[in-house]
């Protein structure tokens, strides 16, 4: 497992130092309020490398605070190198940018945070191959700082900035809830900031697409189970029950539907009722089989799902209605074979699942167009697969540190990182949809 990416010089040659205190200082703060708005910006740097990234230090009572955070989302977004160290603390010592410095560390931009007169963060992105800046913005800090809204305002400052660097929005302002203790928990990307949000008996919790609530089953005094719409704010209600199983609810991309797994006489089957609540709808048809863990493609049109109904469990792809339903993981007869728990990526292009090998879960990945199948772990017993909004990080449930905890993993390089700790352990991890702003985001 690699923790972190940072780059961390580790010394530099005299010349090189000579050329450190030689550098002139920064002006001052550029007064542009949004030098991005309606326009599109991009760094230039060599394409199919990793850029590297220079934070420059913050004045302030919570300036080193915003530095850390700002590298961190970065890092951890693993789509460029932070470049940390006295050696890009020296960029700020003059009244410009050393941009012959800047190329020898390696740093394709070089981002100038401040703090307004009113409070606002002021990022100023200097894009080092063209030498000249490459986009200006203010970020309202919402909160007092250190607080988790304040803390939310920077990581949405973070993932803009890193749009303007790559072209990808970050994840860093996404959150993801979890089960710990038998109650759903959410916690930010970075694994700050958990807290639990409901009360005992909670399983399988999934996103709104508004990222304002989670929809969960709950099993109650009586010993059956319901679906439940929670307000990241505090207030619920039952949206589907009836039968002993109601589990595994999703929620379509527009926003309108929850489809759940609903167990009643023989067999568990697929179910679909209004998010606002109403008469559920009966979409599988599993004769006896279980049907559950659905999963929306983005466009809402189909689901995938885990069936028995070939005599173990395998992932299935069907019509959102039900129809037309047909394997997406092939099988040999005679192995093995146990694949559930599918989580449809949110550019179309993958779905992830968990399958036995070795009599141990692992994660997998298979691609829709070619069928071509991925093991992304390898490392203790890892579960319940969930992406990221940017189709490129998913959390899992492993067991590689001795107890359930979730991990990070970027499908590109293999690299984990974890995100919960202690707290008794925590499983079934489910990533939000991008937030919208702090306000959107607000426990």
């Amino acid at each position: 497992m690699t923790p972190s990416r940072i780059a961390r010089p580790l010394g530099a040659p005299l010349a090189l130092a000579a050329a450190l205190l030689a550098a002139p200082t920064l002006a001052a703060p550029l007064r542009a309020q949004d030098s991005t708005a309606g326009v599109s910006v991009r760094l230039m740097y060599e394409s199919g490398t990793r850029p590297g990234v220079v934070v420059l230090p913050v004045k302030g009572t919570a300036g080193d605070s915003i530095r850390a955070i700002l590298e961190r989302d970065w890092d951890f977004g693993d789509r460029v190198t932070v470049v940390t160290g006295s050696a890009g603390d020296a960029l700020a010592t003059g009244t410009s940018i050393n941009w012959d410095l800047a190329k020898r560390l390696g740093a394709a931009a070089v981002v100038q945070p401040t703090v307004n007169a009113q409070g606002a963060l002021h990022l100023a992105v200097h894009d080092v191959a063209r030498r000249q800046l490459l986009a200006v913005r203010d970020f309202a800090l919402a909160g007092q700082p250190l607080s988790g809204e304040w803390r939310q305002s920077v990581h949405l400052a973070a993932d803009e900035v890193e749009r303007w660097l790559t072209g990808v929005r970050g994840i860093a302002s996404s959150r993801i809830a979890f089960i710990r203790d038998r109650r759903v928990w959410i916690v930010d990307s970075d694994g700050e900031n958990a807290r639990a949000i409901s009360d005992r008996g909670a399983l399988s919790p999934a996103w709104h697409p508004s990222g304002r609530s989670v929809v969960h089953s709950v099993l109650t005094d009586r010993g059956y189970q319901q679906i439940v719409v929670r307000d990241i704010g505090g207030g619920q209600r039952v949206v589907a029950q009836g039968g002993v199983t109601n589990i595994t609810p999703t929620v379509s991309p527009d926003g309108e539907t929850v489809v759940y797994a609903n167990g009643q006489e023989r067999g568990v089957d697929l179910f679909a009722v209004p998010f606002t609540g109403g008469s559920p709808r009966r979409i599988t048809i599993g004769r006896g089989t279980d049907n559950m863990s659905p999963s929306f493609s983005p466009d809402g049109r189909r689901l995938v799902f885990t069936s028995g109904r070939s005599g173990h469990p395998e992932v299935y792809i069907t019509d959102a209605d039900g129809t037309n339903a047909e394997l997406l993981t092939q099988f040999a007869y005679g192995e093995q074979s146990y694949r559930s728990d599918p989580d449809w990526s949110p550019d179309g292009r993958l779905v992830a699942f968990q399958s036995l090998i070795g009599g141990v879960f692992q994660v997998m990945t298979i691609g829709l167009r070619d069928k071509g199948v991925k093991q992304l772990t390898a490392e203790g017993r890892n579960e319940a697969p969930s992406w990221a909004p940017d189709s490129r990080h998913v959390v899992v449930t492993s067991t590689r540190t001795g107890q359930q905890q979730l991990f990070v993993l970027d499908v590109e390089t293999r690299r984990a990182r974890q995100l919960t700790r202690g707290g008794g352990g925590a499983r079934m991890g489910a990533w939000s949809p991008w937030l919208a702003s702090a306000a959107s985001a607000r426990p």
